[in-house]
């Protein structure tokens, strides 16, 4: 098989791996900005490893991409180790954003079947389908470690809670879990996606009173749409992996991922490859490159590629964000241009004042990018 594809080697980019995973577990918060302070007292660190938020989640998936690929017990390690720690320590919350790590604990359950797992796995799995506050029609209320979000939908919800919870109903022999994941993508897939231009909304909220309901500012928001693009090609293959077929949900599915990267490609920056953090609104207007979003569209690119879930037209496209994910991970092994976690903004403006820093999420997106195009050496 080639060892280069498209001026990229299979050595460069199993380097960049390691420089990440070993920059992720390394990451701290040198000046406290990042803390997240609870009304009960507790802090929560969102920017290093040692703590528990959907940052941590997303960058354990990510190790967890790589050990597919590498079958590395140091890397199953470093995703042990940090779930040992954590539950040694009592857990923590039950949120949308804390649910997310079940996803790769889920994985881990069903390569080592180690029995300690399972109690976690039930509890919040359980806490997931029967006591997660629901919004109008069904859809999981995106609750965080602060805010309730009445009547919310997000597009985070998927890949923080929603992926696990199916995950782990394929694990468990649930399939009632499996059911109820199927109907939030497509619950979260009405309220969230803009017929208009292919893409998704940050956010819907239902009125208090009365029908319908707001889409907050309409951001097109990058890493939002990002959570789909990853998401889907993923549900897809839990699903047929899982041996649950549902061919109308997989059209359904399939097409709305075409058509977000058919609205995706005219909007990448040609000269960097990156994606801006309001995908539609340009940097002379505040909207800033942003490396982590990119990842999670090359990410979905290749995998819908490598799947069959799309075509080969996106090609392209998916390479030049390779690339430009490749361009901004610096020496130390950081992914450069990746902004801090976002709220739901009321107005445009909010998401162009989120900070940019190194974060566990834009780590592992980068690995997942990478590892997804490393899958081309094989």
């Amino acid at each position: 098989m080639p060892t280069e594809h498209h001026g990229i080697t299979s050595s460069e980019v199993h380097q960049k791996i390691e420089l990440l995973i070993s920059a992720m577990v390394n990451i701290r918060d040198k000046t406290g900005e990042f803390l997240l302070t609870l009304p009960d007292g507790r802090v929560i660190d969102t920017k290093g490893w040692d703590d528990w938020e959907w940052t941590h989640g997303i960058g354990l998936y990510g190790i967890w991409q790589y050990y597919t690929l590498t079958q590395s017990p140091a890397h199953l390690a470093i995703i042990e180790a940090w779930f040992a720690s954590r539950f040694a320590a009592g857990g923590t919350t039950k949120n949308i954003n804390t649910m997310s790590v079940f996803l790769t604990l889920a994985c881990v359950y069903e390569k080592t079947h180690n029995a300690a797992y399972l109690p976690w796995l039930d509890s919040w799995a359980e806490w997931a389908y029967h006591d997660l506050k629901r919004t109008k029609h069904g859809g999981m209320r995106h609750e965080t470690y602060l805010e309730l979000n009445e009547q919310q939908l997000w597009d985070d919800t998927l890949m923080m809670t929603v992926l696990p919870l199916a995950k782990i109903g394929l694990v468990l022999n649930r399939p009632h879990y499996v059911d109820e994941a199927k109907r939030q993508f497509l619950l979260h897939v009405q309220y969230l996606f803009d017929a208009k231009t292919g893409l998704f909304f940050h956010g819907w909220e239902f009125n208090a009173t009365g029908a319908g309901g707001h889409n907050f500012a309409e951001a097109r928001w990058a890493r939002g749409n990002s959570w789909l693009t990853i998401a889907i090609p993923e549900f897809l293959e839990l699903l047929r992996e899982g041996g649950v077929r549902d061919v109308a949900l997989e059209e359904f599915l399939k097409s709305t991922l075409l058509a977000q990267c058919e609205a995706l490609r005219p909007l990448q920056e040609p000269s960097t490859g990156l994606w801006r953090t309001l995908l539609d609104v340009s940097e002379e207007e505040g909207s800033y490159l942003e490396a982590s979003a990119t990842a999670g569209f090359a990410f979905g690119a290749l995998k819908g590629q490598r799947k069959r879930y799309l075509g080969t037209e996106f090609e392209d496209m998916a390479v030049k964000a390779v690339k430009g994910v490749l361009a901004n991970i610096s020496e130390d092994g950081e992914l450069l241009n990746t902004s801090f976690g976002t709220g739901m903004g009321r107005d445009l403006q909010h998401y162009k004042d989120i900070p940019v820093t190194s974060m566990p999420y834009g780590q592992a997106m980068a690995i997942m990018a990478l590892v997804e195009f490393s899958r081309r050496f094989i």
